[in-house]
């Protein structure tokens, strides 16, 4: 049997270029201001510092953000790390459609990530770039899309277990 498995991260040079400018901006401005912040009680001392705290937190979370994706003869597996800590697996006989598709991340699903859209009729979203996704459409009539950067592959692997969606 043929599997298919991705690892996807947010990698993308504006986003790190984006947490790396927001990083300096606060640094700067904290430290420029730093004596007179020094001056200060301890909780406004920690105030002061919580914006470098906030982008570093940000910055952590993209680092360890990750799409996985598993396909076999079980079915589709996910997982968006660390939202989510178990792949959530989705057995072939509960999916109706399953299909490669292109999509607008920003139109359809309001950006990137773990989204869910605000038309119950696109349903919930997993992505961390690009255009390209498998759409799911399950027998509850929900919708699921989870985007990937090989597409030829998981074509194929699809194409290998069409005969599973009842």
């Amino acid at each position: 049997m043929k599997i298919f498995i991705e690892e996807q991260k947010f990698n993308q040079p504006f986003v790190l270029i984006g947490l790396s400018v927001a990083f300096i901006v606060v640094s700067i401005t904290t430290f420029q201001n730093w004596e007179a912040i020094n001056q200060e009680s301890l909780s406004s001392k920690i105030g002061s510092l919580s914006g470098i705290i906030i982008v570093l937190f940000v910055a952590l979370l993209f680092i360890f953000l990750k799409l996985k994706t598993r396909i076999d003869e079980m079915g589709i597996h996910y997982q968006f790390y660390p939202f989510q800590f178990n792949y959530k697996t989705i057995p072939w006989n509960l999916i109706s459609k399953c299909y490669v598709r292109k999509y607008d991340a920003i139109s359809e699903y309001g950006g990137w990530g773990m989204k869910f859209s605000f038309f119950k009729k696109r349903g919930r979203c997993y992505t961390t770039k690009g255009n390209v996704g498998v759409q799911l459409e399950l027998k509850n009539e929900k919708k699921i899309l989870i985007g990937t950067q090989l597409k030829e592959e998981l074509q194929k692997t699809l194409e290998n277990y069409q005969y599973k969606i009842s």
